[in-house]
């Protein structure tokens, strides 16, 4: 169906198949599931990325849980169309001519997105300029800021190019592609038979673009010297109008998106809190994240939701009814999926894990305030647990951004602890998680652990998606699972919302809470009250796997931000 498009969609990361490494991580993910519930509600969007010719990397890990990090070249071809237009920017005084690749995404009611990911491996350009697309946050500040122009300036050329002219929002996911707004400055002011563009022209832009600010941590915001942007776009106006592209010696690209968007918002109620006092000034709103859930919900609970919920996919708020499913079936769609994780997980690590175990799961990049090592913590207690309360084993799974040396030591932590519990407590890290392997273990451990240091967890997804699979979350609260635990209904809280703000006390007392919990609660509760347990697993499902899905939060962005 041909429609035209109104929203433009900006994601420095969109993940779009289990093969094509066009993602990292968390932010790659909700692009992609943001879009899929795009194209199955048919909302007329058109995204825009990078290529990403050799990915983010492929994770090895040694015997000590070093990270080797590897490329991951793939066949475009195989994926995506070549599409005729061309573009082109200026960097440095250089043409660096840009070209598209498409690729479509149909929703379950036939509707598309298209997805148009930009690429600079040309022959017209040199052999530097070519690079700009090869890899997914690779190189230095100064390839970063060529890739971010080529998103945002040649992003919006690229959809003038394609015909995209109507569009009457502008999507920043992230401030990666704040750039697009300089060249809607530019379009506002040729309209109007300027060279230069004027305040008249920052209200109008500014009515155009909605900003999506992910992220509680510092280095998650790009900061760039004023004098290397200068070099690369070769203007002036950055320095000259700091009050719209400046903040100190360096143009930050999140508060560029503040100043030239009508509607910022967070990614969870919490993080809109903390961003709201990070960003002083600016109106934040909140638009808690969600997941696709047609993309994560597992084939076995699929057939199950196909039997007693039918037309769940086209309309999720249907998963509610989730809680009259009878619980053998639950039971058994469960056991279907944890036993295809754990077949892999022995199959990789020769864990030896028992189906008959009760089996946590964490898996997420592995950054320090993050803290994947907390349930490690006291590796005595651990011990004494398994002893006294009853059997349990934990499967890991990350990778670490190469330049952190903390999360990458992190790895190893973790290694060294499944030698030292060898025996007493089976512990595996798998390696290259991505999508298919996240599949794969939201859906087949019995409880997803969630542990970052308040408030740094912007929202996180991935116990959503542990949601949707009947799968209930042992998490701090923070981020999204503020909104989304019941106690005891949906899932347990590790610590509480008014815990001790001594940096020095906050991980003892985290890790007490969460081995009182583990311990005192959900091990009896899973062995000795299995009838208790299912309820937690459909009520996991019809509160939280009902509600927190792309759907849902497409259509908040749909009343507030885009119409």
């Amino acid at each position: 169906m041909n429609i035209d498009r109104l929203i433009a969609y900006f994601s420095m990361e969109i993940a779009l198949e289990l093969e094509m490494p066009t993602y990292c991580g968390g932010l790659g993910i909700l692009a992609g599931d943001t879009l899929r519930a795009a194209a199955d509600s048919r909302l007329p969007v058109a995204a825009v990325s990078l290529l990403y010719r050799k990915g983010y990397f492929r994770q090895r890990l040694d015997a000590a849980g070093s990270q080797i990090e590897e490329s991951c070249e793939w066949k475009i071809e195989d994926f995506l169309q070549e599409l005729p237009p061309r573009t082109s920017v200026i960097i440095s005084g250089r043409t660096v001519h840009l070209r598209a690749w498409q690729y479509d995404i149909t929703g379950v009611k036939g509707g598309s997105v298209p997805v148009y990911l930009l690429d600079t491996d040309l022959p017209e350009n040199s052999e530097w300029d070519r690079r700009i697309t090869d890899h997914l946050y690779g190189g230095d500040e100064w390839y970063r800021l060529c890739q971010e122009i080529v998103m945002g300036i040649g992003g919006v050329r690229m959809l003038r190019e394609l015909g995209h002219h109507k569009l009457a929002r502008f999507h920043m996911n992230e401030g990666h592609a704040s750039l697009l707004a300089m060249e809607l400055l530019d379009e506002e002011a040729l309209a109007a038979g300027r060279n230069t563009f004027n305040h008249e022209d920052i209200e109008s832009v500014r009515s155009k673009c909605v900003f999506t600010t992910h992220t509680a941590v510092p280095a998650g915001h790009d900061v760039f010297p004023l004098d290397m942007v200068e070099s690369a776009l070769g203007r002036t106006e950055v320095s000259e109008m700091r009050e719209i592209f400046c903040c100190g010696t360096g143009l930050n690209m999140t508060y560029l998106a503040l100043n030239l968007s009508h509607y910022v918002n967070g990614v969870a109620k919490k993080h809109t809190e903390v961003s709201q006092r990070m960003f002083a000034g600016y109106k934040i709103h909140d638009v808690t994240n969600g997941i696709h859930a047609a993309t994560w919900v597992c084939p076995s609970f699929q057939r199950l939701f196909d039997r007693y919920i039918p037309g769940w996919r086209e309309d999720n708020f249907n998963l509610r009814h989730a809680l009259s499913l009878p619980a053998a079936e639950v039971w058994d769609a469960h056991a279907e999926a944890k036993a295809a994780f754990l077949d892999r997980v022995n199959r990789e690590t020769n864990a030896g894990m028992e189906a008959n175990v009760l089996t946590f799961g964490f898996a997420r990049r592995i950054a320090d305030y993050k803290r994947a090592d907390l349930l490690l913590y006291d590796l005595e207690r651990l011990k004494s647990i398994a002893r006294q309360a009853g059997a349990f084993q934990v499967v890991f799974a990350g990778k670490a951004h190469p330049g952190d040396a903390v999360g990458r030591e992190t790895i190893r932590k973790i290694f060294r602890a499944i030698e030292a519990l060898k025996g007493q407590v089976r512990i595996a890290y798998l390696t290259n998680y991505d999508w298919e392997l996240a599949r794969l273990m939201t859906a087949g451990v019995d409880v997803w652990l969630n542990t970052p240091l308040p408030p740094l967890e912007a929202s996180g997804t991935s116990g959503m998606k542990a949601a949707v699979n009947g799968v209930p979350s042992l998490s701090i609260l923070d981020g999204w699972w503020i909104e989304g635990c019941i106690e005891g209904t949906t899932g347990w809280a590790i610590g509480e919302a008014s815990r001790t703000t001594d940096p020095a006390q906050i991980t003892p007392y985290d890790a007490a809470s969460l081995y009182e919990k583990i311990e005192h609660v959900v091990i009896p509760l899973y062995y000795n009250e299995r009838d208790r347990f299912l309820d937690v697993m459909r009520h996991a499902i019809a509160l939280n796997g009902a509600y927190f899905t792309t759907q849902r939060m497409l259509l908040q962005y749909v009343l507030s931000a885009y119409f």
